[in-house]
């Protein structure tokens, strides 16, 4: 079984003539459109309007009120996860599903954390990803097949959460590495002495087990902690 569903709410509101209705974020234009023509060749899904940015998705959500949002994770204007309260916010009773090119149980936990229906891998069929959507809008989490049992360990504390473990200046460190800047211009952002902005990197390398600042940013982007 190519995803793993786990009933959760009621099923989401469908068009007068039972279609599930679907906003697409997404801003490549290729994968949105071989997107577009899967669903629109069904009988029972209705694409009924395509976003190019979490900005955009929000004004469309509220406007559209689809059954269901696939999400892109990663758009112009931010992180997808990231947005996932705020679009629920806007379209109450909409189910999101994201979609992402890597995924990991961190970041499948974190989409579960924020709200989210689901997260599918865009390696995966596009018939995994219509059952996906079905799956949604019919009240059950789906995520592809690997993702769900890591996902639960770290929701039920199982496993080693490494971002708790970071403290604010820390997490803002890390940023920063992950911008590409080096300790002395993370000196200077931050606003502190050099020998503290080492420090403060020396802790994140320690707390993520990295042994050097590129190890640190891969870590931190395989556990979600980075965009």
């Amino acid at each position: 079984m190519p995803s793993t569903p786990l009933t959760t709410t009621d099923p989401a509101p469908r068009t007068a003539g039972g279609r599930i209705t679907i906003l697409l974020v997404e801003d490549h234009d290729m994968v949105a459109e071989a997107i577009r023509l899967a669903l629109d060749r069904t009988d029972d899904l209705e694409v009924v309007g395509r976003s190019l940015s979490l900005t955009d998705g929000l004004a469309d959500a509220a406007r559209l009120r689809p059954a269901v949002v696939v999400l892109d994770r990663r758009l112009p204007d931010g992180d997808g996860i990231a947005a996932i309260a705020r679009l629920k916010a806007a379209a109450p009773g909409t189910r999101v599903l994201v979609l992402t090119g890597e995924g990991t149980p961190a970041v499948a936990a974190r989409v579960a954390e924020s709200g989210g229906s689901g997260l599918i891998l865009k390696v995966g069929s596009l018939s995994e990803l219509l059952d996906a959507v079905r799956l949604v809008a019919a009240g059950e989490v789906v995520f592809s097949k690997g993702l769900l049992s890591g996902a639960l360990d770290r929701l039920t504390g199982r496993t080693a959460d490494l971002g708790s473990a970071l403290t604010p200046r820390e997490r803002e460190t890390l940023g920063l590495l992950g911008d590409g800047l080096g300790t002395a211009e993370i000196s200077q952002r931050l606003g502190v002495a050099l020998n503290t902005a080492r420090n403060h990197v020396q802790r994140v390398l320690e707390k993520l087990d990295a042994r050097s600042q590129l190890e640190a940013v891969a870590v931190a982007r395989r556990e979600g902690l980075l965009r």
